[in-house]
C-alpha cells in the first residue's frame, strides 16, 4: 500500500505566481499529509518572492507537506524541465502537477489508493474545463472504455484506433463522462479507463518511468516543443500500462498556455527512432 511518504509532487512553473498559489492551496488542503512538493521555477522573477506563493509555502510546511523550490534557468523546453524535476525526485511515486491545476481534497488520497491496487505505470486525472460544463459532446465521449481485470500494457500510436481516445479529455468531457458512467460517485470512488494520454495531473511509478527513459529525449527535440508528456506516457504505457481515473478530481484554471510554439511535437522526434519503435 502506497503512503503519502512515498510521493513527490513535481510542479514546473513559469511566470504564473497567482495560478501557482491556487495550485499549492489545493495541495495544502489534501486529506493526506507527508508528501513532498518540488518546484522547478523558470520565472523571470522568483516565485518564492510572491506573497501569495510564500504564504502557501508556509501553510504547506505547517501541514507536513515540505516544499523545495529550485531556480532552473534559462528555460530549455518543457521536456528538459520535467527531466530536471525527475532528477530531483527521491520517492517511489511522482505526481507531475501543472501550475494551473486545482485538486479536490481527496485527489492525492485517491491516486495513491488506485496505484496501490492497479500497480501500473501511470494514472491520471484529466483536467476539467468548467467553462464548458454545459457543452456536451457525444461524439468525443464515444471512445470511452473502462479497464476491467486490471490495467495492462498497450501500444498506442497515431495510426491506432486507441489514439482517438484523446478526445475524451477535451473541454469538460471528463465531467460528462463521470455523469454518464458513474452517476453520483462516492467521495473516494474511482474507476480506471483507457487513455491515449493524460495531461496536467499524472502519477507515475518513478522507477518505471526512469526505466522507460523518462524525459531523456529532451536533448533530441528543439527547445520550443510540445507534447513531452505524450511521448513519455506512450513509452511507459507500452511496458506497464496506464489509465485515467473517473471521476476526475483535477480542475484546469483555464489560463492561456505558456507553450505557444507547438510546431515541434515530441512524438515526431521520439517515435521515429529505431530504439523507440
Amino acid at each position: 500500500m502506497f503512503a503519502p511518504s512515498d510521493l513527490d509532487v513535481l510542479v514546473p512553473t513559469k511566470d504564473r505566481p497567482g495560478a501557482l498559489a491556487v495550485t499549492l492551496a489545493g495541495l495544502a488542503a489534501q486529506t493526506v499529509s507527508g508528501f513532498r512538493v518540488v518546484i522547478s521555477d523558470q520565472s523571470h522573477e522568483p516565485v518564492a518572492a510572491d506573497p501569495l506563493v510564500a504564504a502557501q509555502f508556509r501553510i504547506l510546511a505547517h501541514r507536513d507537506r515540505p516544499v523545495a523550490v529550485h531556480r532552473h534557468v534559462p528555460p530549455r523546453g518543457m521536456a528538459e524541465q520535467r527531466a530536471f524535476l525527475l532528477d530531483l525526485a527521491e520517492r517511489r511515486l511522482v505526481l507531475y502537477l501543472d501550475d494551473d491545476v486545482w485538486l479536490e481534497p481527496e485527489a492525492v488520497e485517491v491516486l495513491l489508493s488506485a496505484m496501490s491496487e492497479l500497480r501500473c505505470g501511470f494514472l491520471g486525472f484529466a483536467l476539467h474545463g468548467l467553462s464548458y460544463r454545459d457543452d456536451v459532446r457525444p461524439a468525443e465521449l464515444a471512445p470511452y472504455e473502462e479497464w476491467t481485470g486490471g490495467v495492462r500494457p498497450e501500444r498506442v500510436r497515431r495510426e491506432s484506433p486507441a489514439w482517438r481516445r484523446h478526445s475524451l479529455h477535451n473541454a469538460s468531457n471528463p465531467l460528462h463522462l463521470a455523469r454518464k458512467h458513474l452517476g453520483s460517485p462516492g467521495p473516494r470512488e474511482w474507476r480506471p479507463y483507457k487513455v491515449a494520454w493524460v495531461g496536467g495531473c499524472v502519477l507515475y511509478d518513478r522507477e518505471r518511468l526512469l526505466e522507460c527513459g523518462g524525459f531523456d529525449f529532451w536533448r533530441s527535440v528543439p527547445p520550443r516543443h510540445a507534447g513531452e508528456d505524450v511521448a513519455a506516457q506512450l513509452r511507459v504505457m507500452e511496458r506497464y500500462g496506464g489509465a485515467g481515473l473517473l471521476p476526475s478530481r483535477a480542475y484546469h484554471l483555464e489560463l492561456p498556455t505558456t507553450v505557444t510554439d507547438r510546431s515541434a511535437e515530441c512524438y515526431d522526434h521520439v517515435f521515429e527512432t529505431a530504439w523507440a519503435r
